[in-house]
């Protein structure tokens, strides 16, 4: 356990801004969770990779840093692996290493930012895969309880970019690490748009697990700027899901609209599409920004505050909700003290 007393938080949020907080605690171990002073919600923060939440305030009391860390082939049978990951292992790197050991599940998953224990915390997902699809279980410290708990998928109420850890018991339970179900054989799933063609660009019809994730990586490096270069902290908003009539009503009143068919009952429309339509894609208001690759990414050109983020969000918001009648909800954690 590593403790720093009024440290900056600038270089601990993939944004970017600027936070103090009045103690820094690093958890580098589960010995150190079972050693924490008590935690109060009201001033203090955890806080894993720092690359989804914009901080728009100092933290009054202890940003708990969670760097504990390891991975491990736990179990197998001839069609499945099972694989523990600590919760401040580095996801890329876990998913490399996932395909280095012949593993797949997780390759579309490629180059999202941040760590492992945040990965149930917010359901990641992208070109057409969630966590959801391979998670097995978490193990969490229950601050409720003061003990160890071992949270199925189902416990972890996984919906989309959302999980009881999200919305319904926030800051109830330090994820120490989580169990992944993943394949020995090769399952692709390139349904989502551009992968295909990505993979063809690539000179590749039949791809591998490896094949995909570096298509992946690819596309996320083309449409969406590197936090070490440029603080962001990827997309802002999700993708607002309607249902089918009312979002048929739109698509004819604006043929261009990028919208899919989730169900029968319900249509997923492109968050992307409607904040550039309102004019805001490459848009500037004093640092704070929308990159100019792709309208759902807003940036830190430099020294923007959080507050200075969060207000270009709303007014983002406002826009489109005067446009097209739709709220649009943010997917980073958003901190205020």
């Amino acid at each position: 356990m590593k403790i720093t007393e009024r440290p900056s938080l600038k270089a601990l949020n993939s944004f970017g801004v600027e936070a103090a907080a009045r103690l820094l605690i690093q958890l580098d171990s589960e010995e150190d969770v079972l050693s924490m002073p008590p935690f109060d919600p009201a001033k203090d923060l955890l806080l894993g990779g720092g690359s989804n939440v914009l901080i728009t305030s100092d933290v009054p009391g202890t940003v708990w840093l969670n760097r504990i860390t390891g991975r491990n082939i736990v179990d197998s049978n001839p069609d499945y692996v099972w694989v523990d990951a600590g919760s401040g292992e580095n996801w890329h790197d876990l998913v490399r290493w996932t395909l280095e050991k012949g593993l797949s599940g997780i390759e579309n998953l490629s180059l999202i930012p941040g760590l492992a224990g945040a990965a149930p915390i917010q359901n990641i997902g992208a070109y057409g895969v969630e966590l959801s699809s391979v998670l097995e279980s978490v193990t969490a410290w229950d601050r409720l309880k003061a003990g160890w708990t071992e949270l199925s998928t189902g416990d972890c109420q996984l919906a989309y970019r959302d999980s009881r850890f999200k919305s319904v018991e926030p800051g109830r339970y330090l994820v120490t690490s989580i169990r992944m179900r993943l394949n020995r054989a090769y399952h692709p799933r390139l349904a989502y748009a551009g992968l295909v063609d990505e993979l063809r660009a690539m000179g590749i019809t039949r791809p591998s697990a490896s094949d995909v994730s570096n298509a992946v990586i690819r596309l996320r490096s083309r449409k969406l700027p590197d936090p070490s270069k440029l603080g962001n902290a990827g997309s802002f908003f999700k993708n607002p899901v309607l249902p089918a009539d009312r979002a048929a009503r739109l698509a004819r009143r604006y043929p261009g609209l990028t919208n899919w068919q989730m169900d029968q009952e319900t249509v997923k429309l492109s968050a992307a599409w409607l904040i550039e339509f309102c004019g805001f894609k490459g848009s500037r208001h004093g640092d704070a920004g929308v990159s100019e690759n792709h309208a759902l990414v807003l940036v830190n050109h430099g020294c923007a505050t959080g507050s200075e983020i969060l207000a270009l969000a709303n007014s983002i918001q406002t826009a489109v909700f005067e446009e097209f009648g739709i709220s649009l909800e943010t997917e980073p954690e958003l901190v205020s003290f």
